[in-house]
């Protein structure tokens, strides 16, 4: 998550010191997010998350693979994505359901 609101942060081509004066916080706290040494409260990480254009979800596990490959390859037109992957360790029915949906 680090990287990508990092990717995000340059892709619109503000400094550390922009990102920090957007949400009241000095240069040095949003260099310190983004190489891991500060673990931000989760008010911080909301408003990061905002101002970059992005938000936090709750999603319930047995979607998350339907939502990250909703998510994957965003942006590469052309490419056709499957709508549902399976996690490592899911087993399928017969049907090709994992077992808590049939």
């Amino acid at each position: 998550m680090r990287q990508q609101l990092k990717a995000e942060r340059i892709r619109l081509g503000w400094s550390q010191a922009a990102l920090g004066a957007r949400i009241g916080l000095p240069q040095m706290h949003i260099s310190g997010i983004e190489s891991g040494k500060i673990v931000p409260r989760f008010d911080t990480l909301l408003d990061l998350v905002r101002v970059l254009n992005y938000d936090l979800l709750l999603v319930p596990r047995t979607l998350v693979p339907a939502v990250q490959a909703l998510i994957r390859d965003n942006g590469k037109e052309g490419e056709e994505l499957p709508l549902y992957a399976m996690l490592d360790g899911d087993e399928e029915s017969e049907e090709g359901l994992p077992h808590d949906e049939v």
